[in-house]
């Protein structure tokens, strides 16, 4: 199994309509390249999904889960969602920089 290690900073998104936000890492750049060519080849754990979405494995310090991974236009880069569960385990802060190892 392939991965990809990138340290970003964890950033949140929250919908003018709804009260719920969500939080995500951005990987963009060669790491981003990586995981493209690897969707479209469909060597990821499960091959793309909707929304243009790719199943992944990923670690943050001892927390390890399954995931997608989505393409995010403004960057050229995937984003990574940050699950409530992951963020308290990792004691995870907004703006902070977190390292995150994907698995393809």
């Amino acid at each position: 199994m392939e991965s990809i290690t990138v340290t970003t900073p964890l950033w949140r998104w929250q919908s003018a309509t709804a009260p719920a936000a969500w939080y995500f890492l951005t990987i963009e750049g060669d790491a981003a390249d990586a995981v493209r060519v690897a969707a479209m080849t469909g060597q990821w754990l499960d091959g793309r999904r909707g929304f243009g979405s790719a199943r992944v494995e990923a670690r943050i310090g001892d927390s390890i889960w399954k995931t997608s991974v989505f393409p995010h236009r403004e960057s050229g880069g995937w984003l990574l969602p940050v699950k409530a569960a992951i963020r308290r385990a990792e004691r995870l802060v907004e703006d902070e920089a977190v390292t995150v190892t994907v698995s393809l």
